[in-house]
């Protein structure tokens, strides 16, 4: 479930982390940019044939509509590598903080720093351990889900800051759905392990996935949400790759206040 956010045309958050006053959050809707045509208009992505200054713009007007201080950015590959972001690392004064990090997905307890993913149909998952005060986004495509990014980002959670899966608290954004995520090559495709989750129609519920290897992880069932969007079904008001393969990407972006 998700419920408009301060700034209803572009902004979308997830009930159970509206609940902590000391972050903020927020999965962006397609509209509310500068960007034009298949892009139009709050494109995020900058390797989908954007102008550079554009895309620098969208991001600024989610940094602004999130109140941070710097919104961090990864090279997103489609793999399970966490970007851990710390104070040695934040030595710039830009808003528009690119890491130059190759990652899927970004963890941090810097007050004012917001994580950001960009995705069009992959799924944007937001953690919080309101304990130690940790944030995380991840990106988690099909191939991500296999490879079970969101346990990964879990764990990267409790190694670095201590945090207990039993406390964090997640939100599974707007994604490709059962409905429409249609894989035709499966068995060349995903491994046997997964099959359990199609249809008759070859279609996967990769939100069953990810919830369950949040709990797999240690994240109690009543602290995971999911959106329950399709954005190839509701592609006017988020990108969707299978709906138009020169879609741009939208973000879902978490952070400490400060």
């Amino acid at each position: 479930m998700l419920i408009p956010g301060k700034d209803s045309t572009r902004l979308l958050c997830f009930p159970a982390l509206n609940r902590f006053e000391e972050i903020d959050h927020g999965v962006f809707t397609r509209h509310g940019g500068v960007s034009h045509g298949d892009l139009a208009s709050l494109n995020v992505g900058a390797a989908v044939g954007d102008l550079p200054e554009n895309v620098r713009e969208n991001r600024i007007i989610m940094a602004r509509a999130m109140n941070a201080r710097r919104l961090a950015f990864v090279r997103q590959v489609h793999g399970k590598k966490i970007a851990v972001l710390d104070s040695s690392m934040d030595q710039g004064k830009d808003t528009l903080w690119q890491t130059g990090l190759e990652a899927d997905a970004i963890v941090t307890n810097l007050p004012g720093v917001f994580c950001a993913v960009a995705v069009a149909d992959c799924q944007p998952i937001l953690l919080y351990d309101p304990e130690n005060r940790v944030v995380g986004a991840v990106h988690s495509g099909w191939r991500g889900s296999l490879q079970n990014i969101a346990g990964a980002a879990v764990e990267a959670m409790g190694k670095v800051f201590g945090s207990d899966p039993g406390r964090i608290v997640a939100g599974i954004g707007p994604s490709l759905g059962p409905c429409c995520a249609e894989f035709v090559h499966y068995q060349r495709e995903i491994p046997e392990e997964f099959w359990p989750y199609k249809d008759d129609k070859d279609h996967f519920d990769f939100w069953a996935i990810t919830r369950d290897q949040l709990t797999a992880a240690g994240l109690a069932e009543k602290n995971i949400s999911c959106a329950g969007i399709c954005t190839k079904c509701l592609s006017g008001d988020f990108f969707s790759y299978r709906a138009n393969r020169a879609a741009g990407r939208f973000a879902a972006v978490i952070g400490l206040k400060g």
